[in-house]
């Protein structure tokens, strides 16, 4: 526990736990985010953050509204308002930052899963035990995230003791992905009933694989619908635009504002569409890659 984290829960530690019950939820996302932190701890924090912000907020924003509204008054209700409102609103995002973090591992991971599962199936055909297919898996693999979430059943065989189909069910129920999660499952009914690990494995990569190769397919079409946006209303019509305007003050003389929007079109607007572009499309791509 950092200091901080140990101030606010000096501060705001009573009033944190009659807050405890009405976000239950968020203590399965810590775990699953792998914050290292109790549901308590993590909204004293929140709190805490708020309540600063607040008192950042107020002054600051009193000063502004003074100069512009010309009315003390007027000016430091309206930044209590909304000073009180945007503190509402990081303490909300603070609290679904866990979420984020799942959601971000979650698609990591399941870009992962045609091949990891493919190559535990390959694995899997020399009959050796389940735990010690995932030690050689996280050894030689190098799939960065699904390694992560096998070094942890690793670890609960290996240090805590437990036997693999305890291991595989604290697993499936910290994982942040449900695909991932189903994969569990399938692997703990298998091991159960003693059926043929590789066959398990075999199909669901296959599974995993067809569905890679559908968002790829979806993908394609929908890069395409981007580009030709891309192009035709940003790229075209910028440069429709600074032809026209450079024809015009031609004709006519260029006034200065004009001047200074074809530079703006040129070196700030087209940049900055084209950055957010690239993220969107980075965003949308099966793994985020």
């Amino acid at each position: 526990m950092g200091f901080y984290t140990k101030l606010a829960f000096r501060l705001l530690g009573p009033v944190s736990e009659r807050l405890v019950p009405f976000f239950v939820d968020i203590k399965n996302d810590l775990r699953k985010a792998r914050m290292k932190t109790s549901l308590q701890e993590y909204i004293c924090v929140s709190l805490l953050t708020s309540f600063i912000i607040f008192l950042v907020e107020t002054p600051l924003l009193t000063f502004i509204f003074s100069i512009l509204l010309k009315n003390f008054l007027l000016a430091f209700s309206t930044a209590i308002t909304l000073s009180i409102f945007l503190s509402i609103a990081f303490f909300y995002f603070f609290l679904n930052y866990p979420k984020a973090i799942i959601r971000d591992r979650s698609k990591r991971l399941e870009a992962e899963l045609p091949f990891t599962t493919l190559y535990l199936s390959t694995t899997a055909g020399s009959k050796l035990p389940l735990h010690k297919i995932f030690e050689i898996f996280s050894r030689f693999s190098g799939y960065k995230e699904t390694v992560e979430e096998i070094n942890l059943i690793n670890q609960d065989i290996n240090v805590f003791g437990f036997d693999i189909i305890s291991a595989l069910e604290r697993a499936s129920e910290r994982s942040p992905s449900k695909k991932f999660t189903e994969l569990l499952w399938g692997l703990l009914a298998t091991t159960r009933t003693g059926g043929n690990l590789a066959t398990y494995l075999k199909e669901k990569s296959k599974n995993f694989i067809e569905d890679y190769r559908r968002k790829l397919y979806e993908f394609s079409h929908t890069l395409t619908i981007y580009i030709e946006v891309y192009l035709t209303a940003i790229i075209l019509g910028a440069l429709f635009f600074i032809i026209l305007t450079a024809i015009v003050s031609g004709m006519g003389g260029a006034p200065v504002n004009i001047i200074f929007l074809q530079y703006f079109l040129t070196f700030v607007f087209i940049p900055l569409i084209s950055i957010l572009f690239i993220i969107m499309v980075k965003a949308s791509a099966p793994g985020g890659e």
